[in-house]
């Protein structure tokens, strides 16, 4: 997975546990659908998005009787630069 990573140009500090490519938009960790959706309409000037690590209420992460835990989408582009993109 590394090499992907690599390949796909995400920074180590957003590294999750899975790596997609969405129409040429790189989309790291669990991000949530309407977040890919809105980059999409978008179509920002960024390499992708990404969820890193495994927050707990993210997609995939939902855990019974334990409450989310907020966590930021955040945006990268091809220089390294983050901004986040949406709150959750």
């Amino acid at each position: 997975m590394a090499e992907i990573k690599r390949r796909y140009g995400v920074p180590p500090a957003l590294a999750s546990c899975h790596t997609g490519v969405v129409d040429g938009y790189v989309v790291e960790g669990h991000v949530p659908a309407e977040d890919i959706e809105r980059l999409l309409a978008e179509r920002p000037p960024v390499r992708g998005l990404a969820v890193p690590g495994m927050p707990i209420g993210s997609p995939g992460m939902e855990i019974a009787g334990i409450a989310p835990v907020p966590y930021d989408v955040i945006a990268f582009d091809e220089g390294g630069n983050t901004y986040v993109f949406a709150q959750r």
